[in-house]
């Protein structure tokens, strides 16, 4: 089972893991994300073209639910605008054994920061806005999967 959302709604992190448990395994592994708060942080601003990033999530969760054999794989990435301290993103990913759930989860969320199509602005308390650029470090990370 292959589930890929976006939206503005919130979800349901509980209600998320334990549909993923339903299609069997022994292991579940997630990550949440955050809005995280710098201090000057207002809001976090996300867009995106829809179709054009069902396609690119389905395509990560594939190669995800292929290379470390799962039995289901859920991302859900908010579109919008997010205060701080709100979800942005849920990975849950569920197989016979741990390893493979946790580092399925890591290679998922290591796409998203690199190969999914989200534009991100942040609004600051001063009433300043500025779009984030993406980070040396997410791209090292992503890259180790190629190895």
């Amino acid at each position: 089972m292959i589930k890929v959302e976006t939206g503005l709604a919130d979800f349901d992190i509980g209600s998320e893991t334990q549909d993923v448990a339903r299609h069997g395994g022994g292991a579940i592994a997630s990550f949440v994300g955050l809005v995280r708060d710098d201090g000057n942080l207002q809001s976090l601003e996300l867009e995106h073209y829809p179709a054009m990033t069902q396609k690119a999530l389905y395509g990560i969760a594939e190669i995800a639910k292929a290379d470390w054999a799962l039995h289901a794989v859920t991302i859900i990435h908010r579109v919008g605008k997010l205060a701080v301290g709100e979800n942005i993103v849920l990975v849950v990913t569920g197989s016979d054994h741990r390893k493979a759930a946790i580092e399925a989860c890591s290679f998922i969320m290591d796409r998203l920061k690199t190969v999914a199509p989200f534009w991100k602005k942040e609004v600051r308390l001063d009433g300043t806005d500025q779009w984030v650029e993406e980070r040396q470090s997410d791209i090292d990370a992503s890259k180790q999967w190629d190895e």
